[in-house]
C-alpha cells in the first residue's frame, strides 16, 4: 500500500522576457509595466525580465539566475523576426548551456498588435477614416524583419477597416522613413495623415516617430492589455509539451525549427 502525500502541482517554467533595451530609463520602465500586466493576467507564473543591451539585467545574466535544470521559456519582446531572433538570442542560449530553456517566436506580426496599434491611434485623436496611416517601425536590414512590418501594415489596415491605406515606414536601415512617407502622402494631396508608432516604448526612435509633420501620432504600444495577452500566448505555445517533455529544448530560431519539421 502506498502512503504519503499526493504530489503537488508541477511548477510551470519561468517566463523570461527579453526586450531590446534603451538608454532612456522610461523604455525599461515601460517593459517592466508590460510584464506587470502579464503577472496580473497569469499570477501562477514566475515572470522575469532581461534586455539585449543598454539596460540590465542582460540576457546572459538572467540565464545565470536559473537554477540547474530549471525550465524556462524565453519570450522575445520583439515585434518581428530579425538578426536578434535569428542569431543573437540562439547564440546566447547555446553559450549558456541551458537545455531546458525554450525560445518562443517574436510577438509580431499578430492581429493582437494590430488591435493595440488601432487603439493607440484612437487615443491620439485620429477619427475613423481620417486619412492614410504611416506605420513607423524601428527598421532593420534583415529582409524578414522588413517583410514582417509589411504584414503588420496589412493587418492594421484590416483592423481599421476604413478604406485608408497603411504605409510601412522605417526609422532606421530601410526606406521610406516615416517623415519621407508622410511628405509623400502630403505631396499626393492627403492633408490628414497619421503615424502609428510601432514600438514598444519611449526612446530615441519614438521621439523620431513623433516628429514627422503628421496630423496625429500615436504613442508607443506600451503596457497594452492586448500586448500582455500576446506575451502570455507566446509563452503558452512554446511551453514544453509532448513526448520530448521539458528537456527537449531547441535553441534554434523558431522559423528554423519550423523549417526543420516541415515535410520534404
Amino acid at each position: 500500500m502506498l502512503t504519503g502525500r499526493a504530489p503537488g502541482p508541477v511548477a510551470r517554467p519561468v517566463l523570461l522576457a527579453v526586450a531590446h533595451g534603451s538608454r532612456d530609463p522610461a523604455g525599461a520602465a515601460t517593459t517592466r509595466a508590460l510584464l506587470a500586466r502579464v503577472r496580473a493576467l497569469r499570477p501562477e507564473l514566475d515572470v522575469r525580465c532581461c534586455f539585449l543591451g543598454l539596460a540590465g539585467p542582460s540576457l546572459p545574466e538572467a540565464l545565470d539566475t536559473l537554477s540547474a535544470g530549471e525550465p524556462a521559456v524565453l519570450v522575445p519582446l520583439l515585434l518581428g523576426a530579425g538578426y536578434h531572433l535569428r542569431v543573437d538570442i540562439p547564440d546566447a542560449l547555446a553559450a549558456a548551456a541551458r537545455p531546458r530553456v525554450r525560445l518562443a517566436p517574436a510577438l509580431g506580426p499578430s492581429p493582437s498588435l494590430a488591435a493595440a496599434l488601432a487603439d493607440r491611434l484612437t487615443e491620439s485623436g485620429r477619427p475613423p477614416g481620417a486619412g492614410p496611416v504611416v506605420l513607423a517601425a524601428a527598421g532593420s536590414s534583415d529582409p524578414a524583419a522588413v517583410a514582417d512590418t509589411v504584414r503588420t501594415a496589412r493587418l492594421l489596415g484590416r483592423r481599421l477597416d476604413d478604406g485608408r491605406p497603411v504605409v510601412p515606414a522605417y526609422l532606421s536601415a530601410a526606406r521610406p522613413t516615416p517623415r519621407q512617407a508622410v511628405e509623400a502622402l502630403h505631396a499626393a494631396g492627403h492633408r490628414r495623415v497619421s503615424v502609428a508608432t510601432y514600438l514598444l516604448g519611449p526612446g530615441f526612435f519614438a521621439d523620431r516617430a513623433a516628429d514627422t509633420g503628421a496630423r496625429w501620432s500615436s504613442a508607443p504600444l506600451g503596457p497594452h492589455d492586448a500586448l500582455a495577452r500576446l506575451v502570455a500566448d507566446r509563452y503558452d505555445r512554446a511551453c514544453p509539451t509532448g513526448p520530448g517533455g521539458p528537456g527537449g529544448a531547441d535553441h534554434r530560431a523558431p522559423h528554423r525549427r519550423a523549417e526543420a519539421a516541415a515535410p520534404r
